[in-house]
């Protein structure tokens, strides 16, 4: 049998293109080999932690605590970076505009930044919604209804009576406007349809300076900030704005036992990454977290400041943000809350 071979004529053009297709797969395996290995030897260089508040706050101490552990679990430093401005949205608006390569992280207080986002779209510099990737939420901190102990008022039930029976002279003093602990306020005031005065101030310091004078009847604080002032007997504390009892005060009531289980709120905090951080360093930093987060001594340094320590999966805290921000929006809307 005669075998016949049939040879094609190259041109310098062929040749030309053949090489250059063969050099760019080469290149393609190279680089996503390059980047493969990236992600798995992920830290190789110091990350930035970046907190969007003033040294000193909850956030901040929280996220010290974390970067410490960070540190020594992955073998490479974090570094707490402080940015604060703009009620944390300029340092978070910083690292949602970061290179999303897992050296540039935020420490978040979520429930202001989703409140941020619903209250003033216009002024915040990300989309609560698309802007990140979010790893974990790390903890929560508890709010908790507490009255002057001359207020006649002995249960969240009897304040929303006394606010029945005398519309428009119960005075709530919040930590600001737009702050979790006015937006508490306002929910209630929807849910109950009462007629009450919000008081803002400038921090939880001098709102309580006042409730403890009288100036004011009531407020929505969180716990840390409230609970000296209960366990001295100077504030009377009606119901925890929590599924299940607070630790600290075993003897306050859940707003669900007080016959109010809508009114749950807290101050959620959490780390993130800017949005396209491959899912490799997400999953090997939440694996981190979820380690760290078990640990007893983590769990005491966190309920030192007053946080529950918290885990979640990335999926997890993606919905529970975003279900954070749709709440607030619909209760800004709904009760014409608009910004100072």
């Amino acid at each position: 049998m005669k075998t016949t071979f049939s040879f094609i004529k190259t041109t310098n053009t062929n040749r030309r293109q053949t090489i250059a297709a063969i050099a760019a797969g080469v290149w393609l395996t190279c680089g996503s080999l390059g980047v493969a290995h990236a992600q798995s030897d992920y830290p190789n260089k110091p990350v930035k932690l970046v907190v969007p508040y003033a040294p000193g706050g909850a956030t901040d101490v929280i996220g010290r605590v974390l970067a410490k552990h960070l540190s020594d679990q992955l073998g490479q430093q974090f570094i707490v970076e402080n940015r604060a401005g703009a009620g944390g949205s300029l340092g978070a608006g910083q690292v949602s505009k970061s290179p999303a390569d897992g050296y540039t992280l935020l420490m978040g207080a979520f429930t202001s930044h989703t409140i941020n986002a619903a209250l003033t779209p216009a002024l915040t510099p990300f989309d609560i919604q698309k802007s990140f990737a979010h790893i974990s939420l790390v903890g929560t901190v508890p709010l908790v209804f507490v009255v002057n102990p001359t207020v006649p008022a002995n249960s969240v039930k009897e304040l929303v009576d006394l606010a029945k029976a005398k519309p428009g002279t119960v005075t709530f003093a919040s930590a600001g406007n737009g702050s979790p602990q006015h937006l508490a306020i306002e929910m209630l005031k929807l849910q109950t349809k009462i007629d009450a005065v919000h008081v803002p101030y400038k921090g939880s310091g001098p709102a309580i300076a006042d409730l403890l004078g009288g100036q004011v009847n009531a407020m929505i604080d969180t716990v840390p900030a409230a609970q000296s002032q209960i366990k001295a007997g100077k504030l009377r504390a009606l119901a925890t704005t929590t599924k299940e009892r607070v630790a600290s005060l075993p003897d306050v009531p859940t707003v669900g036992e007080a016959g109010f289980p809508d009114m749950l709120v807290s101050s959620m905090f959490g780390i993130s990454a800017p949005a396209g951080t491959p899912d490799a360093i997400v999953q090997k930093l939440n694996a981190a977290l979820k380690d760290i987060l078990s640990r007893q001594e983590v769990k005491d340094s966190m309920l030192a400041q007053g946080t529950i320590a918290t885990y979640n999966t990335p999926e997890e805290s993606s919905k529970i943000i975003n279900d954070e921000f749709t709440k607030w929006a619909k209760l800004i809307k709904d009760g014409n809350i608009k910004p100072e």
